[in-house]
């Protein structure tokens, strides 16, 4: 806690030099949403270069002022938490003000400017993410305040804890982890009891595009047991790039990466080369759209498409069909195809990249 109170002493330090000298304010962070920015290494996905491209929130510029204050806004309530050890979500920032921030979206792009700026993970800000992760399965362990957490699968899921860091003592006899990209497919297999009918697992879902606290379980987990994980998405451009954040990391978030990515995830499905191999109906599947054909043209230029050969290769045959399929169409088979027939088909003979 001294370092983050000692960072933002710095910038404050900095902000009265500067009006000592009769000069405008300045708060000068690295540029998060630049691709020039960002390096890609296969073992950690894509990280901030130490010596990126910076902007300015200046405050003498009426576009940017606003900015400027909020951030000093912010900074003094990060300032007063770290000092009296109190934590706070985002969204209880957003609400002790809603009129001067606006909207919860530009105090999340603030903190996260913060954290980029003073080097320092969001956490040791004292900031929480709200949670919207689910997790189930052979699992348990106990979170910072001393509960007992037990995943062990039932009909309801367990909350990613709002502290990843703060947990401790994670006990598990699980094979293999699947993320799963929505909410409803994470639902339906554990009615089917998936966690437990091939073997003990872990099962976890960011209902979409995941949250920081996700992110930081799914990487967490790596690291304490080293087992497999697999992700199981929709054969589309959405599903294909919310793996890739789970696996590779954002370009936004590019600064936390050694924290956030974990490399060794595996395609398991859905797959493009699946829907013909199954023999899907064409009449199920549904036609892109112009912003489906953007988002994997974008996909595909990414620097990590080419160290994957066989990924590139799915991606082309779902460029070619212009098709897009959500993991329900497999009920068109038979109610419960995904958890009887495709997932353990998938699980013992390796069908996965």
């Amino acid at each position: 806690s001294s370092e983050v109170l000692e960072a933002i002493e710095n910038v404050i330090h900095d902000v009265l030099k500067s009006l000592a000298q009769k000069k405008a304010p300045v708060l000068t962070l690295p540029n998060r949403s630049d691709w020039r920015n960002i390096d890609f290494k296969d073992s950690v996905g894509l990280q901030m270069i130490p010596r990126s491209t910076t902007k300015q929130i200046r405050s003498d510029c009426p576009r940017s002022a606003p900015k400027f204050a909020l951030m000093l806004k912010i900074l003094s309530m990060i300032y007063k938490m770290v000092q009296s050890n109190t934590y706070a979500t985002k969204r209880d920032i957003y609400y002790s003000d809603t009129l001067l921030f606006g909207s919860q979206s530009v105090v999340d792009n603030i903190i996260n400017d913060i954290s980029c700026m003073l080097k320092i993970p969001r956490r040791s800000l004292h900031i929480l993410s709200t949670t919207k992760g689910f997790i189930a399965g052979n699992l348990s362990y106990t979170e910072e305040d001393g509960t007992k957490v037990n995943c062990t699968c039932s009909a309801t899921a367990v909350t990613v804890p709002s502290n990843v860091q703060g947990i401790r003592n994670l006990i598990s006899h699980a094979k293999f982890m699947l993320i799963v990209e929505k909410d409803a497919t994470f639902q339906r297999l554990l009615d089917d009891d998936f966690c437990n009918r091939l073997s003990p697992c872990i099962m976890i879902t960011g209902r979409g595009v995941p949250d920081l606290n996700t992110r930081l379980l799914v990487r967490k987990l790596w690291e304490s047991f080293q087992i497999p994980i697999f992700t199981l998405m929709d054969a589309d451009p959405h599903g294909v790039e919310i793996m890739c954040i789970y696996k590779y990391g954002s370009v936004s978030m590019s600064f936390e990466a050694h924290h956030l990515t974990v490399p060794s995830i595996k395609w398991l499905g859905l797959l493009p080369s699946d829907l013909e191999r199954l023999n899907i109906s064409k009449d199920v599947l549904i036609p892109f759209t112009k912003q489906d054909q953007n988002k994997l043209a974008s996909i595909q230029k990414r620097p990590y498409i080419a160290c994957q050969p066989t990924w590139k290769k799915e991606l082309e045959i779902m460029a070619a069909s212009k098709l897009k399929a959500e993991i329900q169409v497999l009920t068109s088979l038979s109610s419960d195809y995904l958890s009887r027939v495709y997932l353990p088909n998938k699980l013992q003979f390796g069908g996965w990249l």
